[in-house]
Parts: C-alpha cells; sequence; structure tokens
C-alpha cells in the first residue's frame, strides 16, 4: 500500500465493493521457503466478511493449507503511467496512478463435499454477466465427468480480518492539474482500462 494518507480516503465499503467486482486477485500464503503465490478468481459472500475460492489440488498452496493459514488477497484494477507533461506545471515527476485493494484473514480449507455448491455459486454470478447469453450450469456436464472433475479442486474459505485500498489518482494534485492529467491519460490510448482510469481519476476529490 502507497503510505501517502491522500491515497487511502476511500471507506471500507468501497475497497470492499472494488474487490467484490473485480473478483481476480493474487493470493499469498506462506510456505515453508517463503511466500507462495497464485492468481484466483473469488466471491465475496454478501457480508462482506468472507470469500470463497477454488484451487486445484496440484496447486502449491493447496498442499501446504491442511486446515487454515494466514492469507492475503491483492486485487488490482485500472493502472496507468502518468507523464509529467500532462500536469503543465514546473517540476514534477512521472508517477504511475492504479488501484488496489488487499484483504487480509484466514484461509481455512473445506469440506470436499461442499466443492460442488461452490462452483454452481461462482459460475452462477460470473455467468449472470454475461446475459442474455443463456448460463452454462454443471447439469450440462455428463455426471461421470463433472465428479472427476470435482477431485481436482479443492474449495477455501477466507474469513477477511482487514481491508486496505490504495486509489492512486493525483489526489495530491491541485483539481485542475488532475483532470488535465485525466484528459491525457483518456486520449492515451495505453491499453483496454484507459477510459477507466481516467474516469476515476475525474472523481478523486479526496472526498469518500
Amino acid at each position: 500500500m502507497h503510505p501517502n494518507p491522500a491515497f487511502h480516503t476511500q471507506a471500507k465499503v468501497a475497497n470492499i465493493a472494488f474487490a467484490r467486482q473485480r473478483a481476480f486477485g493474487i493470493l499469498a500464503v506462506n510456505g515453508p521457503e517463503g511466500p507462495m503465490l497464485s492468481h484466483v478468481p473469488f466471491l465475496i459472500v454478501d457480508n462482506g466478511a468472507q470469500l470463497d475460492l477454488h484451487l486445484v489440488r496440484s496447486n502449491p498452496i493447496a498442499r501446504v493449507v491442511d486446515v487454515r493459514a494466514a492469507a492475503k488477497i491483492a486485487v488490482s484494477g485500472a493502472d496507468g503511467y502518468i507523464s509529467p507533461d500532462w500536469y503543465v506545471v514546473p517540476d514534477q515527476v512521472p508517477t504511475w496512478n492504479y488501484v488496489a485493494v488487499h484483504l487480509t484473514g484466514v484461509l481455512e480449507r473445506r469440506p470436499q463435499a461442499e466443492m460442488r455448491e461452490m462452483l454452481d455459486r461462482q459460475s452462477a454470478h460470473f455467468e449472470e454477466q454475461l446475459l442474455p447469453k443463456s448460463p452454462w450450469k454443471t447439469e450440462k456436464m455428463t455426471p461421470e465427468v463433472l465428479d472427476r472433475m470435482m477431485q481436482q479442486i479443492v474449495p477455501f474459505r477466507m474469513s477477511i480480518k482487514t481491508v486496505d485500498g490504495t486509489w492512486k489518482l493525483n489526489q495530491n494534485k491541485p483539481d485542475a492539474v488532475r483532470l488535465r492529467a485525466a484528459d491525457h491519460v483518456d486520449a492515451s490510448g495505453m491499453g483496454s482500462e484507459t477510459a477507466i482510469l481516467a474516469a476515476l481519476m475525474r472523481g478523486a476529490d479526496g472526498q469518500h
């Protein structure tokens, strides 16, 4: 997390909402030889106190976490390079704007019998975002094939203890300077998330 308090004004509910919408991050736990990382989709439960995820059984994290372990999930959003020229004020330096939320808590291995229900909830959540496409459901699979695949993945639940967010969007600059930079980000075509980053910068007045 960036140390400047100007980038930490978002409320917990906003950080949870961001992580819920992104639903993909880097899971980190301590292993016997140091940090272990895995890129995972996840589903935050309604009250925002827990999230569900699954790992392939051969994932090193799944092999290490027999019962429970301290864990963190880092969730990133739109990001991009900011040129000092875009501020149109002297003595500026390059920087990188971004949004990131860290969810810290305890990762618990769940009974294998919960895997099917968890997968159904996760797939329903993401399939809903593809409407009017007819949703994919596990019922579409041959039962024997589905049973074999269920044995290859392991359900986990993480209790969320702390939520930290960095929204580094030039809030430490005067409004006119920040908005000029946002216009240049929008016009730069740096990537698919350019418009999203520019919109976030335009709304970053620090009053959250």
